[in-house]
């Protein structure tokens, strides 16, 4: 059988052929003029109170105690982003403590996410999958930020938040190596990371035909 590394390694390019797309997609084409950096840090609050949320979920009903650790931290992290992109917005004259991200619903996103009852399919999913999408979305929100001389948002994004999700990806990474090693299990992590890159390649171009809305960070 496969190593457990190299299956890890043979989805990390199956994923990467796909974000490739999904960055593409993402800034295609002249951003309007009326697409602000304020309005993608309203999106931005959605995406980060929604993975808190799916971390907490997971964390109360995952039982291997290195992955509760690692969810707890992330759903940490998470958190604070949504603090840091709070106060960023207050900066830019926004009373964000009136903003409610929940507004509209959750994303079919977040409602796959929970739906998942399985380590290895939540690690594959979240850590692995869509802790990667977050980081190609968050460098195209970051030079839309530059292009539009937003340098203290950009900087907020390089230097607090993209370390951040570079260590879950780079944990999910870790965590999938350890638990993915039966074929059943590598086929559920496949399927799972499968369906995260479709969800949020459907999300966005719901985004941009719907609302006008691309370079929108992730989480």
């Amino acid at each position: 059988m496969q190593s457990a590394r190299d299956f890890v390694a043979a989805l990390e390019e199956r994923n990467r052929q796909a974000l490739e797309r999904l960055e593409q997609l993402s800034s295609a084409g002249e951003a309007p003029e009326s697409l602000s950096v304020e309005r993608l840090l309203r999106v931005a609050l959605k995406n980060e109170l929604e993975a808190s949320e799916v971390a907490a979920i997971w964390l109360a009903s995952t039982d291997e105690l290195e992955v509760k650790l690692a969810l707890a931290r992330q759903c940490g992290d998470e958190a604070r982003h949504y603090r840091l992109i709070s106060e960023r917005l207050s900066q830019m004259g926004v009373d964000a403590s009136r903003l409610d991200p929940r507004e509209g619903g959750y994303s079919p996103l977040f409602n796959y996410l929970t739906s998942l009852g399985t380590t290895v399919e939540r690690v594959a999913a979240g850590q692995f999958t869509r802790e990667g999408i977050a980081l190609v979305r968050n460098q195209c929100f970051i030079d839309f930020c530059e292009s539009r001389g937003d340098e203290k948002t950009a900087a907020l994004y390089r230097d607090v938040i993209q370390p951040d999700e570079l260590h879950h990806r780079d944990l999910g990474r870790q965590l999938l190596e350890r638990y993915a090693t039966t074929d059943e299990s590598r086929q559920a992590a496949e399927a799972a990371a499968r369906r995260t890159l479709e969800l949020a390649e459907e999300i966005q171009e719901t985004a941009r035909l719907k609302a006008g809305i691309s370079r929108a960070p992730g989480c």
